[in-house]
């Protein structure tokens, strides 16, 4: 049974995910038939404190969007609980409600999505795209809308003259902005950032972060800030959290986690993350395989036919998302005897 990291208290605490699973059906067949089940996200349980950035990170395929996406409730889950903590201290099980029920909370909690030339719409005038929230909302229209619009565009860096422009005369760094805008036009409380800097230049992915950190201070905003670019998110988050084929394995501070992993999969990611020094020299670590179908994941650890500490146990026994040392937990059977190397080694 996988525990619900317990870091935080229930006052600190504004989104608890308890045991959530997202399961895909894989139909074959003239009748489309069920033949069996994608394990997108399997059993997760996390806590996320108010204020903090929290990073979520994992290989392509790992699950780390579609947790993301559940709790937003683009996807429905198939099991277990999302409760968020409103700002009234109610405590509200999102994914248990129904469209209409949903429709405060999406005000609450947006998202900032990868691709700023995909996730725009061609046809739509920058007015369009960020006011949209707010007539979907009814929090405002006509002159009221514009004003908000610019106001926000202005707080992103954007100049309010740019909203009657479309999305092609911008540069990629725009156009995120556009996309940042769009997501905290409603003054939410929760930003899911999916891989929301991945496909700008370096100089331009500094940018962005500087903006979104200072949007994060003067708006008071929780991010779940879903990346693959570790070095992104050391430089980001507060506490780390990583997946593997739909589960956690690992959760920590940030330094605690980059300089003493308690996961092998967590110290092959740090491994793999480049070394600003020249002179600095690191073995990086290279994993044998390919990543488990999360069709038809391995028994046991899912992670043992991969991993270079792997024994018999492992292979045998699921480990249990625990907490091994104060604040931080592992799913990993040998967490308290291995000696990992971190970013300092």
């Amino acid at each position: 049974m996988i525990q619900t990291p317990p870091e935080t208290s229930r006052q600190e605490t504004i989104l608890t995910v308890n045991h959530v699973q997202k399961y895909f059906p894989i139909r074959k067949g003239f009748l489309a038939r069920v033949a069996g089940q994608l394990r997108a996200v399997d059993d997760v349980s996390l806590a996320v404190r108010a204020g903090e950035t929290l990073g979520l990170v994992g290989e392509s395929g790992s699950g780390k969007t579609t947790l993301g996406r559940c709790i937003v409730r683009a996807h429905r889950p198939t099991a277990g609980e999302i409760l968020y903590r409103t700002s009234d201290n109610r405590t509200v099980d999102l994914a248990q409600q129904d469209k209409q029920g949903l429709r405060p909370y999406r005000r609450e909690i947006r998202m900032m999505f990868q691709d700023p030339f995909s996730s725009l719409n061609p046809r739509m005038t920058v007015l369009d795209i960020v006011g949209e929230p707010l007539r979907i909302n009814r929090v405002a229209g006509g002159k009221a809308l514009e004003d908000r619009v610019a106001q926000t565009l202005e707080r992103v860096g954007l100049r309010p003259e740019y909203m009657r422009r479309y999305p092609h005369a911008f540069s990629g760094g725009q156009r995120q902005r556009i996309g940042i805008a769009r997501a905290i036009v409603l003054d939410p409380r929760i930003v899911i950032a999916d891989e929301a800097v991945s496909a700008l230049d370096v100089s331009v992915r500094a940018q962005i972060l500087k903006l979104m950190q200072t949007l994060q201070r003067d708006l008071n905003l929780t991010y779940l800030f879903i990346s693959h670019d570790l070095s992104v998110v050391e430089y980001v988050a507060d506490r780390v959290a990583v997946m593997y084929v739909g589960k956690l394995v690992e959760v920590a501070e940030t330094a605690a986690l980059y300089h003493h992993p308690l996961h092998p999969y967590t110290e092959a990611l740090i491994s793999s993350v480049p070394k600003p020094d020249p002179a600095q020299h690191s073995r990086r670590i290279v994993l044998q395989g390919e990543i488990p179908d999360p069709a038809n994941p391995p028994s046991g650890c899912y992670f043992h036919p991969r991993c270079p500490y792997a024994q018999p146990q492992c292979a045998a026994e699921t480990p249990a998302l625990r907490e091994v040392e104060p604040g931080r937990f592992a799913a990993c059977h040998f967490a308290e005897t291995l000696n990992l190397r971190g970013v300092t080694a």
